[in-house]
């Protein structure tokens, strides 16, 4: 039987194409970096100070927007380091800590999005018991639950990852410390991670997936019988933002975690998670906000 030991470090990977223009990577990242804070910071602060805004649904939002704060603070600031100062090393504790925060974001998010889509459907097709539902102590018993499932979601599934040995390389062809990633180095211990894997993305995944999309099926459905055109289009309006968000959530995820392990694929799975760990949080806010009115009206009230 052999002795594995597991790396005291990890080093990590960004694209190798950008050791010629790390600055100009280094501004654009910061960019976005500050750009999301700002405009995930302002949305919270305009439902804060808008009583009228104070409902279910942008309850929900402003925890999205909070979940966007901290996706983009959990990984963007090492790249920022490693862009400035080539400092692409982390060590064991701070690369599980990393994945730790990771892991929680991406869980909680799953989960809100599915409490987003069933607040439209008891909204559009429901609507008499959308208060009984959703009611003020509902609401945040279910934001409580929300976070909480999505920490033990995260501390089940990353312990399980630090339990293996990481013989084959201490190198992580990725700019942050992910599970994909770290499982491609991984040779013994395997085990306990797959039942981990399985009961996260049954609970954790494929179950709020398949909710989400059987609330938004109902709610069409409840649109197409809608008798009035305009009707049908302000209510289609209610949900065309979720639905975005949640296209582009699941798209990208989808597409990192469900591609092959393959060498001529690192550079696609990078851009992937470039784009979901640090444009996605930059779109969102601009989805919500640009087509709704409300908030459009909060934000003007607000700066006179």
């Amino acid at each position: 039987m052999e002795n594995y030991t597991s790396p005291k470090e990890f080093h990590l990977l960004f694209f190798p194409s950008v050791s010629k223009n790390r600055v100009i990577f280094f501004i654009v990242f910061s960019l976005l970096y500050l750009t999301g804070v700002l405009l995930n910071s302002t949305i919270i602060m305009v439902i804060y100070h808008s009583r009228h805004l104070h409902s279910p649904l942008y309850l929900f939002l402003c925890n999205l927007s909070a979940l966007d704060i901290f996706y983009t603070s959990v990984n963007v600031p090492k790249l920022l380091d490693m862009l400035l100062y080539d400092h692409n090393t982390v060590s064991f504790n701070q690369c599980f800590t990393q994945l730790y925060f990771y892991g929680e974001c991406a869980s909680t998010e799953d989960i809100l999005l599915f409490t987003m889509a069933y607040d439209r459907y008891i909204a559009i097709c429901k609507p008499l018991h959308y208060h009984s539902v959703f009611s003020g102590k509902n609401c945040v018993k279910l934001i409580a639950a929300i976070w909480v499932s999505g920490c033990f979601n995260s501390l089940l599934f990353t312990t399980a990852i630090s339990k293996i040995s990481f013989c084959k390389s201490a190198r992580v062809e990725q700019y942050f410390c992910d599970a994909k990633a770290l499982l491609e180095i991984s040779c013994t211990g395997t085990e306990l991670l797959y039942i981990a894997l399985c009961i996260e993305l049954l609970v954790f995944g494929l179950c709020p997936f398949l909710c989400t999309i059987i609330s938004y099926m109902k709610i069409i459905r409840v649109i197409l019988h809608i008798n009035s055109k305009e009707g049908r289009r302000k209510t289609f309006n209610t949900c065309s933002s979720h639905l975005t968000v949640i296209s582009v959530f699941y798209g990208t995820v989808l597409s990192m975690y469900m591609m092959p392990q393959a060498s001529y694929l690192v550079d696609l799975e990078q851009a992937l998670s470039v784009l979901f760990t640090a444009v996605v949080p930059v779109i969102n806010p601009l989805i919500y906000s640009l087509p709704n009115k409300e908030i459009k009206r909060a934000l003007v009230k607000l700066s006179n």
